[in-house]
């Protein structure tokens, strides 16, 4: 029986690797496989996209998972595969200059979490955001990427209150 053992690499290094799997699976990959892989996720299944073999020799497995629930308009496999091209176009950047990266992590668990790397798109005249997520908590066998839509109106109202408060220490 194998044991689940909990091995901590770089949160760049990390987030490198994943950027390289999103890419190589579907981005990179001919667009029929891609698509393919968009509709299981699309139908809220997890799909495996690599098993990568760590400097220890230990085999780590990478399912990717897609939220599309915060989507406004009508997603569809261009539109997804847009925001996809950005986000990982914006996390390449932000890492090549080593720039701050902010990571939201869930409260009672650290090894979920948010990467604070965005890409913002407009699909008919609706703005949407797609952020990258990781879920790699003890017990699971793999390491989950969760590419997810978040709503665009926290940040506009954040704005607006963030001006509101400015405006009334005036």
């Amino acid at each position: 029986m194998s044991q689940s053992q909990n091995k901590t690499i770089p949160r760049e290094q990390f987030l490198t690797m994943a950027t390289n799997l999103l890419h190589r699976s579907l981005i990179e990959t001919p667009r029929t496989d891609a698509k393919n892989l968009y509709r299981a996720m699309t139908k809220g299944d997890s799909v495996h996209i690599t098993t990568v073999e760590m400097e220890d020799k230990s085999k780590v497995r990478f399912d990717v998972a897609f939220d599309h629930t915060e989507f406004k308009g009508s997603v569809n496999f261009s539109a997804f595969r847009t925001s996809l091209s950005l986000l990982v176009s914006n996390l390449v950047k932000t890492l090549t200059e080593k720039a701050e990266i902010t990571v939201f992590s869930a409260e009672n668990d650290p090894n979920v979490m948010i990467f604070g790397v965005t890409a913002v798109t407009q699909e008919q005249g609706e703005t949407n955001i797609m952020v990258l997520g990781a879920d790699s908590s003890e017990g699971q066998p793999s390491v989950l990427l969760r590419l997810m839509y978040i709503d665009y109106s926290q940040f506009s109202d954040q704005a607006s209150a963030g001006k509101t408060d400015q405006e009334s220490q005036a």
